[in-house]
């Protein structure tokens, strides 16, 4: 395989929608640093090796520390393609959850990812080129009932990159928002939400499929995407239907079984 010299980083690539977009920039012949909290981290670099290694790190990128550890790794190398994958979810009702739990979500999921994409974007903007992915979710356009922590944060991601998108149009670099809807990954198990009709549907769409609209259209520098036709149509939903409608169908699809 070519190597084009070109460097990407994922973050959250252990499993799921993060390892399917390092295999796609790794397929690409692009030279790839994979992230996360996870000993699969490891595994999952090995996997993805072709031809040319995929360098893997543990971190937590819910911490200063885990973010310093990233940088340290890239170092002085000029990142061409970033893709801010890593999240975490939490299901239940609010006052059922542990604050550690719900801190760790904001931490991860806005923190972390605030994080990393200042630093990254100030050197893409300051070279004037560069490609920035994040996942945001369908989620943050919904009122989260068991499941409002999560959709807050989803919805600070999805505006967050159409902000960031509109300041730097002009600089050569774009970011793309991509939102899935519920996707076939181990998000549900880590989340507590094996019990709910969300958790056991079995109709989630398929991680590789989301990642590769996201990547293609991040190599296109669109500004977002909705994955999915029927994700599509819910998310048309949401700019007609009343916000107290919305929660409530959240309400039927995150409630988990045996709760009042």
């Amino acid at each position: 395989m070519k190597r084009t010299g070109r460097f990407a980083v994922v973050t959250g690539a252990s499993s799921g929608i993060g390892f399917e977009l390092a295999r796609l920039a790794a397929e690409d012949g692009h030279d790839v640093l994979i992230v996360a909290d996870e000993a699969g981290i490891e595994a999952a670099g090995a996997r993805l090796s072709t031809g040319a290694p995929v360098e893997a790190l543990r971190a937590d990128l819910a911490t200063a520390q885990g973010v310093a550890e990233l940088f340290e790794r890239i170092g002085t190398r000029r990142v061409d393609y970033f893709m801010a994958n890593a999240g975490v979810g939490l299901g239940h009702a609010f006052l059922d959850q542990e604050w550690d739990e719900i801190a760790r979500v904001i931490d991860l999921n806005v923190k972390g990812t605030t994080a990393t994409l200042h630093r990254v974007l100030r050197d893409m903007v300051a070279r004037g080129e560069g490609r920035v992915l994040v996942t945001g979710s369908i989620a943050g356009m919904i009122p989260g009932s068991y499941q409002a922590v999560y959709n807050a944060t989803k919805a600070y991601l999805d505006n967050l990159s159409l902000g960031l998108g509109s300041e730097i149009e002009d600089s050569g670099v774009t970011i793309t928002c991509l939102r899935p809807g519920p996707v076939d990954t181990r998000f549900f198990e880590r989340a507590h939400m094996e019990d709910t009709p969300v958790g056991q549907d079995e109709n989630k769409a398929d991680p590789a499929k989301v990642a590769r609209d996201g990547y293609e259209a991040m190599m296109k520098g669109e500004s977002g995407l909705t994955s999915g036709f029927m994700n599509k149509v819910q998310a048309a939903l949401t700019g007609v239907l009343p916000e107290a409608v919305l929660a409530q169908l959240h309400r039927r699809m995150a409630k988990p079984e045996g709760e009042k």
